[in-house]
């Protein structure tokens, strides 16, 4: 994955903090200020706002940053705080949560598929605040050694047992009275159904053990999608 330099490319606007903290907003397109200033690992847009520089947050590219367009009340991620992101492919939505958590805080960025995580090793590499970690979420215990307890887990992975992977890892690793978010790919779960009805279902299994603070559907930016914010007990 190509560094490009940014000299040429930054544009200069004026940006204010968003309400999520460590979140910044042009009244309509978000950004993180960047804690990597002279890599742009995915060709993002760069704008230099008082002396800082800013990468632009791609709602259709991250289910995260669309959860925020669409109005989520809360995300639980914040600056300082340590984060478990499962199911961090190429590294995109982790780069910008490692933005937000900033130089106090850290990132667990954990895939199971060796040719992504080589992609998000390069991303890691220039970011101090972000380990990448080969392994497969199904098995929490696996990688019990190479992390330490979460303020909070973001999880966005396609597979059918989605609720029961995010339950799994938030009993082990999230701090009692945590918050943590899952990304629902409704298709990945069962695609004979209405997305509605596998909102719903994935509902019922999450209240069984924990507090539902929120509920987005993702629509335009990611199709048949939901977001849940939960809290643990």
């Amino acid at each position: 994955m190509p560094n490009i330099c940014i000299e040429e490319k930054v544009h200069k606007m004026r940006l204010k903090s968003h309400k999520f903290k460590g979140v910044y907003t042009d009244g309509k397109k978000l950004f993180t200020k960047s804690i990597a200033p002279k890599e742009r690992p995915f060709e993002e847009r760069i704008i230099k706002s008082d002396g800082d520089i800013y990468r632009q947050w791609d709602a259709r590219k991250s289910k995260l940053a669309a959860a925020i367009l669409k109005g989520v009340k809360e995300t639980g991620i914040k600056p300082g705080q340590t984060v478990l992101y499962l199911g961090a492919s190429h590294g995109y939505t982790p780069s910008f949560v490692s933005d937000i958590v900033g130089e106090k805080g850290f990132v667990f960025a954990l895939d199971f598929a060796p040719r992504v995580v080589r992609d998000l090793v390069f991303v890691c590499e220039k970011r101090s605040n972000i380990c990448p970690i080969m392994a497969d979420a199904n098995n929490p215990d696996s990688y019990a050694f190479q992390i330490s307890e979460a303020d909070h887990i973001y999880q966005d992975i396609a597979q059918k047992n989605q609720s029961e992977i995010f339950l799994k890892n938030v009993a082990m690793y999230l701090k009692k009275g945590g918050l943590a978010m899952i990304a629902v790919k409704s298709r990945s779960i069962d695609v004979s159904k209405k997305p509605k009805a596998v909102f719903d279902q994935v509902r019922r299994e999450l209240e069984k053990e924990m507090e539902i603070l929120d509920f987005r559907v993702l629509d335009p930016y990611e199709k048949d999608h939901c977001v849940f914010v939960c809290r643990k007990d």
